[in-house]
């Protein structure tokens, strides 16, 4: 089961949005399980925590530095209190881990002989650090984007509030991985704070952190980092709470204060203005995510562009950065490939040069053969028209960008089949919307597209992400 489905259901069954911080702080410890023997003591504790807890949270929160700070035998009890959390509940391992050197044998240690199913991360080294996390698809990350240190505040604020790095954290970390895979972790007494990474980063789990320092606001961090079917956000269980006695009694008020306020936050979502660029995720595109990284990585810019055809539009849609973008042209593909599986064919052709890419991936994932037709024929060596090999009579699947005038992909097409191989299936990425699968159909091909430019238009106007004007000048096409 993968991290975002197991942590649903656990938030589901125990109805809960609560973790718990399982961190073995000798200056926390409860009086009453002082030991000769400190290790003995804090392994007691964690027990109890584990077995008063296990029925009310959604997610246990180990610290590493915490375990390592006791050496060998810290690091002894950490793997002892990791068997100790029943199998059902999500370990998010907090180790603020951000070494590249040793981050893809460290991902190999704790997803694989750990068993943690998510780990946070400094998100400083940038993607190349992120990516061996990443490569475990049923794990997950949580970038930490904020922190309520006072001392950290002079560069999280940098350049100026307007525009603060710890908000272009966000920006570049959400093009890093999917919704599934990659969280927040944002530690803040701000609402205000929670509120902009909210609004930015509309469909992320965020784990929040120091909320209960003085001047925390509970139901004001809970109406604006709660996402709009009131979860998406995991509130710590207060640390001084851990030590008492009656922690079952005290957790589950907490769980229904909680609980209450998610209630009143879903009924009233309507009227909290955070949510006003956000959509029900009942009623959102099966591609929202991937709508909004294409717009936020300027796949799609405003402006008066000329196109191919000699016609001008109030916008510019350039798929080609995808390529640089692993995690954005990974879901790509995968929009191509629900479409290209259902097709009888023989081999992929891809049109030059921007679906290139894209007919390489797909034949690497489907594991089947590519060609594709020259651009223009050479005037030295084969001056082949068609590369690649290929059989007079066999099927060929088109696959290019976006169809606008439709011109490029049937002069394509008609290449292909002048060598003798047969065409009935055009698949691009975005349909323009212009009647060309019509024209499609009359010369004789089936069309079929990932998303069409209303599907993009009307997603990124509900998600806040284009304004009125611009909502207008799209669909004014």
């Amino acid at each position: 089961m993968i991290f975002s489905d197991k942590l649903h259901q656990k938030i589901s069954q125990n109805q809960s949005l609560l973790f718990v911080g399982l961190d073995p702080n000798p200056e926390m410890m409860p009086g009453r399980y002082s030991s000769e023997d400190i290790i003995d003591g804090l392994w007691n504790w964690l027990q109890f925590i584990i077995a008063e807890t296990a029925d009310f949270v959604c997610a246990y929160k180990p610290t590493l530095g915490f375990y390592e700070a006791l050496g060998v035998p810290g690091l002894e009890l950490l793997q002892k209190t990791l068997a100790a959390i029943p199998s059902h509940i999500p370990i998010i391992l907090d180790a603020k881990h951000s070494d590249l050197n040793t981050s893809t044998i460290f991902a190999k240690t704790v997803f694989t002989e750990w068993g943690v199913d998510a780990i946070t991360l400094s998100p400083y080294t940038g993607q190349d650090h992120v990516a061996p996390f990443l490569v475990y698809p049923d794990k997950a990350v949580f970038i930490l984007c904020s922190t309520s240190n006072p001392g950290a505040e002079a560069l999280q604020q940098y350049p100026t509030r307007e525009s603060p790095l710890y908000l272009q954290v966000v920006q570049e970390s959400k093009n890093w991985g999917t919704p599934e895979q990659l969280g927040l972790e944002v530690g803040t007494t701000d609402a205000e704070v929670l509120a902009r990474i909210r609004q930015v980063a509309p469909e992320r789990i965020i784990m929040a952190r120091s909320i209960w320092a003085e001047g925390g606001n509970l139901n004001r961090i809970l109406e604006v980092g709660l996402n709009t079917d009131g979860n998406g956000l995991l509130i710590p269980v207060p640390q001084d709470m851990l030590a008492s006695a009656n922690l079952s009694e005290e957790i589950q008020s907490l769980r229904a204060e909680i609980n209450q306020v998610r209630d009143i936050t879903v009924r009233d979502v309507s009227s909290c203005s955070v949510w006003l660029p956000d959509v029900s995720i009942v009623k959102q595109h099966p591609l929202h995510d991937l709508i909004l990284q294409l717009y936020d990585i300027d796949c799609i810019m405003f402006g008066n562009f000329v196109q191919a055809s000699g016609a001008v539009f109030p916008y510019y849609i350039d798929l080609r950065k995808i390529i640089s973008n692993p995690q954005v042209f990974n879901q790509v593909l995968s929009g191509y490939e629900n479409i290209v599986k259902n097709l009888t064919f023989d081999r992929l052709a891809g049109i030059p040069y921007g679906s290139l890419p894209t007919a390489t991936g797909l034949a690497l994932r489907l594991n089947c053969p590519m060609i594709f037709p020259r651009k223009e024929v050479k005037a030295h060596g084969t001056r082949r028209l068609i590369e690649g090999n290929f059989h007079p009579g066999e099927l060929v699947v088109v696959v290019d960008d976006i169809l606008i005038s439709g011109k490029s992909v049937m002069e394509g097409a008609d290449k292909l089949k002048s060598a003798g191989l047969n065409v009935h299936d055009i698949v691009v990425f975005i349909d323009h919307e212009q009647g060309v699968k019509d024209k499609l159909q009359a010369n004789g091909y089936r069309g079929h597209a990932v998303l069409t430019i209303s599907e993009i238009t009307s997603v990124l106007h509900q998600a806040g992400r284009i304004n009125d004007e611009q909502f207008l000048a799209l669909t004014a096409e």
